[in-house]
C-alpha cells in the first residue's frame, strides 16, 4: 500500500510538470502522513546528511569549470581544433560537432552544458552550409550526451556517492565508451551526409596552429585524470583545481573573461547548482523511504525471479533505465535507481563499476528521448527548431546510442578494460 501510494503521488506530481525535488519531497511526505508515525522532519534530516558530503563538492566546482571554460573561449577553440582535423571530410561540419562535444566533454562534465556551449556555433554553421536544420539540432543534442559519459562526469560523481564506488575509476571506466560512442556518431554523421549531399567544408584549419591554440584547454583532462590517478588529489580537489585553472586560462592566456564573464560564469553555476543540489537532498530521503520499505530487496527478488542469467537481467534493467530516463532526470534516476538495482547485479557477480557505466550510458540516452530530454530542449533553444522535428531527426542517432549500449552491457572490457589494466 505504501509504495503505490509513493510512487501514485510521484507519477501525478510529474505529469502536473511539478520539478522532479519537489515531486520527491512531496511524494515521501505524503505517504509518511498517511502510512506511519515517523516524524516529517526525517526528510529535512535525510537531505541535509546527504548533502553533508565531501565528494559532492565536486559537482559545483565542475558546473563552474565547465561555465567558465565556455565564456573563456575555450570552446570556440576546441570547435577550431575539430574543424581542423576532421572537417575536410565528407559531412565534415557533423563530424566537427561531435568531436569539439568530446572534447568539451572532457572538461564541462555535462550534457546540457555540452550542447549548449557546441552547439550554439556548429549548428548555426551546419545550417549555413546546407545541412537540414532538424539533423543539425538532433546531432547537437546526442553529441551532447557525451558529456556525462567522457571523464569528469557528474553523474559518476553521483553514483560513486550512492554506490560508494571509485569515483576515479567511474571516470577510467568512461574513456573507451564515450570514444566509441564519438566514433560512431561520426560514423553514422558521414553515411548520412552522402546519402544527403552536405558538403566538406570549402576551408580547413592548419592543425598545427589550431592545436596550439587549444593546447591550454586540452591539457584540462590531463590534469584532472593525471592528478586523481597520480594521486595529488581526490576527484573533488581535482574539480578546484579545474575551476581555478579555467579561471587563470580564460583571464590571462585567452584573455576572454572580464569581470562581467566571470560574474556571468559564477552566476550560471550557482543557479543550476542550487537546483541540482535541492534535487540530491530529496531524492536521497526519496531513497531513504525506499530502503526502509525494503523496495530494493522486493524489486531484486522480482527480478531474480524472471531469470538468473545475467544477460537476461541487464538486458530487463536496460530497458527499464531507458524507459525512465524519457521521464525523469538523469540525476534524480541515479540516486532513486542505484539502491534498488545495484544489489541485484552485485548477486550475478557484475563488477559495480561496470554497472555504473551501464547504467550512466543508459540514462544519458535519456538527454535525447522525448518527452524529458534535456539536451533536446536546450538543442531546440540554440538553434530555434522546433522539439517535434528534432525529435523525429533524432532517432536513427538513438539506435545508434542504443546499439553501443548493447556494446558496453555485454563486453565489459569495453569500460573495465582500463580500470583493471590500472587497478
Amino acid at each position: 500500500m505504501e509504495i503505490l501510494i509513493l510512487f501514485g503521488c510521484l507519477v501525478v506530481f510529474l505529469v502536473l510538470s511539478i520539478p522532479i525535488g519537489i515531486s520527491l519531497g512531496l511524494a515521501t511526505a505524503i505517504t509518511l502522513a498517511a502510512t506511519s508515525d515517523i516524524p516529517l522532519i526525517m526528510i529535512a534530516q535525510n537531505a541535509f546528511a546527504a548533502l553533508d558530503s565531501f565528494p559532492l563538492l565536486a559537482i559545483p566546482f565542475f558546473m563552474l569549470a565547465g561555465s567558465l571554460m565556455s565564456y573563456g573561449g575555450i570552446s570556440k577553440r576546441l570547435v577550431t581544433l575539430a574543424e581542423a582535423l576532421v572537417g575536410f571530410i565528407v559531412g565534415g561540419l557533423a563530424m566537427v560537432t561531435v568531436m569539439a562535444c568530446m572534447f568539451f566533454a572532457a572538461i564541462s562534465g555535462s550534457g546540457p552544458a555540452t550542447v549548449s556551449a557546441i552547439g550554439s556555433f556548429m549548428i548555426p554553421a551546419m545550417k549555413e552550409k546546407a545541412y537540414d536544420q532538424d539533423f543539425a539540432a538532433a546531432l547537437a543534442a546526442t553529441a551532447g550526451s557525451i558529456g556525462v559519459i567522457i571523464p569528469p562526469s557528474i553523474p559518476f560523481v553521483i553514483y560513486g556517492v550512492v554506490s560508494g564506488a571509485s569515483v576515479g575509476e567511474m571516470f577510467i571506466s568512461g574513456i573507451v565508451p564515450g570514444i566509441l560512442i564519438g566514433l560512431s556518431l561520426m560514423l553514422t554523421s558521414y553515411f548520412v551526409a552522402k546519402k544527403k549531399g552536405y558538403p566538406k567544408s570549402e576551408s580547413r584549419p592548419r592543425v598545427w596552429p589550431a592545436f596550439k591554440d587549444a593546447f591550454w584547454a586540452l591539457l584540462v583532462p590531463i590534469i584532472i585524470l593525471g592528478g586523481i590517478y597520480g594521486g595529488i588529489f581526490t576527484p573533488t580537489e581535482a574539480a578546484v583545481v579545474a575551476s581555478v585553472y579555467a579561471l587563470l586560462v580564460g583571464r590571462f592566456i585567452y584573455k576572454e573573461l572580464d569581470f562581467k564573464s566571470i560574474y556571468a560564469s559564477f552566476k550560471d553555476a550557482s543557479l543550476v547548482n542550487g537546483a541540482t543540489t535541492f534535487m540530491i537532498g530529496l531524492s536521497m530521503s526519496f531513497a531513504s523511504y525506499l530502503a526502509m520499505e525494503q523496495v530494493p530487496m522486493k524489486i531484486g527478488s522480482w527480478l531474480l525471479g524472471i531469470s538468473s542469467n545475467p544477460a537476461v537481467i541487464m538486458l530487463c534493467i536496460n530497458i527499464l533505465l531507458l524507459i525512465i530516463g524519457c521521464f525523469v532526470d538523469n540525476i534524480s534516476s541515479m540516486i532513486i535507481l542505484t539502491p534498488i538495482l545495484l544489489p541485484v547485479v552485485t548477486k550475478l557477480g557484475i563488477d559495480p563499476i561496470h554497472f555504473g557505466l551501464v547504467m550512466t550510458v543508459a540514462l544519458a540516452i535519456g538527454f535525447v528521448t522525448p518527452p524529458y530530454g534535456a539536451n533536446l530542449f536546450v538543442a531546440s533553444a540554440v538553434s530555434g527548431v522546433n522539439m517535434v522535428k528534432i525529435s523525429r531527426a533524432v532517432v536513427p542517432l538513438i539506435i545508434v546510442m542504443i546499439l553501443c549500449l548493447m556494446l558496453f552491457t555485454y563486453v565489459p572490457a569495453t569500460s573495465m578494460g582500463l580500470v583493471r589494466l590500472l587497478r
